[in-house]
């Protein structure tokens, strides 16, 4: 497993964490990709993908050249490993819809303290659809956002009540930034872990929200 290098190979290493042996993931388009690269050495994951994959791999490394119709959710160029599955998109979503993905973990432009989610559209501009996201974060057993914690502006990113149209409805089980993981809870959000470039200060003026806050808040190592 490599070492994360920049904020956004951070935000995976410990997203990475959070599966275990067996568990079927999906990856989502863009950062969640990322996590193929920091999956920890004694966890075997199968990897899904909705456009009818179980077993995929990482991008090709040097020398390797990957099939030349096998991509992951982003469409990049990916292996697959030995006991990999292909089947078409029907098959593919019956199988998300009928509860057997471990995890899957997605983008977002915001996630509330309900634990709704918002990553498809952001009003008044053009978007290509939902996808499988609806399907994923209603079939899977957990669902993680790992995104930064703020916009390019400076906006939180992880708010109290999200006015954006939603992907889904109290989803989302953990938000994970660069900055913390963040746990929603019946009680409500909970500041489980920081990074110990920060402190529960900072975090707390980039949230939009009130936190829970435990005596003992963990690091992100």
């Amino acid at each position: 497993m490599k070492k994360p290098e920049n904020a956004r190979e951070f935000i995976a290493c410990r997203t990475a964490k959070f599966f275990k042996d067996g568990d079927v993931v999906n990856l989502g388009i863009g950062m969640p990709t990322l996590c193929l690269e920091f999956i920890p050495d004694d966890v075997d994951v199968w990897v899904d993908s909705e456009n009818g994959i179980i077993g995929l791999g990482s991008s090709p490394k040097e020398g390797e050249v990957a099939p030349a119709d096998v991509v992951d959710a982003g469409g990049n160029p990916s292996m697959m490993r030995v006991g990999a599955a292909c089947f078409d998109s029907f098959r593919s979503f019956g199988y998300i819809r009928g509860g057997h993905v471990s995890t899957t973990v997605l983008g977002a432009y915001e996630v509330d303290a309900e634990g709704n989610l918002a990553n498809w559209i952001i009003p008044g501009k053009a978007a290509a659809g939902m996808g499988g996201g609806m399907d994923l974060v209603t079939g899977a057993k957990l669902t993680i956002v790992m995104s930064t914690h703020t916009d390019k502006k400076g906006n939180p990113k992880f708010v109290k009540h999200t006015e954006i149209p939603l992907t889904g409805y109290h989803c989302v089980d953990y938000f994970v930034s660069e900055l913390a993981v963040i746990h929603i809870t019946p009680e409500g959000p909970v500041l489980e872990e920081i990074a110990r470039s920060t402190t529960v200060e900072e975090v707390l003026s980039k949230t939009g929200c009130e936190l829970i806050v435990p005596e003992n808040v963990g690091y992100m190592d």
